[in-house]
């Protein structure tokens, strides 16, 4: 049994983020989560959050930093994909209005530095809505998205030590392409859930990519999973986050486009066991988060972190715990 605990002001110490959807949360070690990004009554956003864990203190660093056109940071967006990396974020594309964005920043977390990155090789072309998991420590995956006139189905893989992006040359059956899906990195496989395909379906679909790890000597290809147990409903703007042997699925929207007044909005949990290889449904408390999309949750030790999201008309700015019951008394 796992619950649900809505963080009261007496949780944190410091500015908590304000109410935003559509911006990226990461785990920088197990020290601090980062909150970048995003968007709330149309005004796009660009200013940094940080959860200290261990003194459950948020604060807003002051970054310094140079890019191309002389700002200190990546403009605002929402959207885009963020990594980390040792005590790297880094940030690629994203949408900013109407515009579709291409740039590619790092935040050097040790002294809140941005630089902002000239890559060379296979540039993926700007996209928002992609998703993107790290490899190993050094390397970085990302699928799909949408630019502006098309779904994406290409994959792109950065050496972040070279800054070489490389088009992956994948044979065999291909997804459909897609945006709002995620993308995880589950031992030697990408796992690939769901988002919206051309034409505007929205889908329930889970595939896994080989061939990601070079010293396997793996050809890249897809496979289509067919998993066991209670499937979770087609949906996108979900989260999938690992904790333990579980990846843990929340939130998310089906039917219609995400400003549609139609779209059904989701709270449950799903969770797929990695041991037993099946679909599960967490089993929670009845006080759970209002339905939600384009939220972020992270996981810090064997609890979950949930914050922000929209759900068609209210961009949230609330924060919930998930933990299972054994461990309540820690919070």
């Amino acid at each position: 049994m796992h619950y649900w605990v809505r963080s009261s002001p007496a949780d944190f110490t410091g500015p908590v983020p304000q109410p935003r959807s559509g911006h990226t949360a990461v785990n920088i070690g197990k020290s601090k989560v980062i909150i970048f990004g995003g968007l709330v009554d149309k005004k796009f956003l660009n200013d940094i959050s940080v959860y200290d864990i261990e003194n459950k203190l948020w604060f807003q660093p002051d970054c310094t930093g140079s890019g191309s056109d002389g700002q200190t940071g990546p403009s605002p967006r929402a959207f885009h994909i963020a990594i980390a990396i040792d005590c790297h974020m880094f940030v690629f594309g994203g949408r900013l209005g109407s515009k579709r964005l291409g740039d590619f920043w790092v935040l050097d977390t040790d002294i809140w530095q941005w630089s902002e990155l000239t890559s060379f090789g296979d540039l993926p072309s700007p996209r928002d809505f992609a998703a993107a998991s790290a490899v190993g420590n050094h390397k970085i995956v990302m699928y799909g998205g949408w630019d502006g006139k098309k779904w994406l189905s290409d994959v792109f893989v950065l050496d972040t030590m070279s800054l070489e992006w490389t088009e992956l040359a994948v044979s065999g059956t291909l997804p459909p392409p897609r945006c709002g899906h995620t993308a995880t990195m589950v031992e030697k496989r990408l796992l690939v859930y769901g988002g919206r395909g051309g034409g505007g379906p929205i889908m329930s679909d889970l595939w896994a990519l080989k061939g990601l790890i070079e010293e396997d000597n793996e050809s890249p290809g897809w496979t289509l999973l067919k998993l066991p147990g209670q499937a979770p409903s087609a949906r996108c703007g979900h989260t999938v986050t690992s904790g333990g042997h579980n990846l843990l699925m929340f939130g998310g929207h089906g039917t219609g486009g995400w400003l549609s007044r139609y779209d059904v909005y989701y709270n449950d949990c799903v969770v797929l066991d990695r041991v037993s290889v099946q679909w599960k449904r967490l089993a929670t408390n009845s006080e759970a988060p209002s339905a939600r999309a384009y939220h972020s949750m992270t996981c810090i030790g064997s609890r979950y972190l949930l914050f922000g999201g929209f759900d068609g008309k209210v961009t949230y700015g609330d924060l919930w715990w998930l933990v299972p019951e054994g461990k309540l008394a820690s919070l």
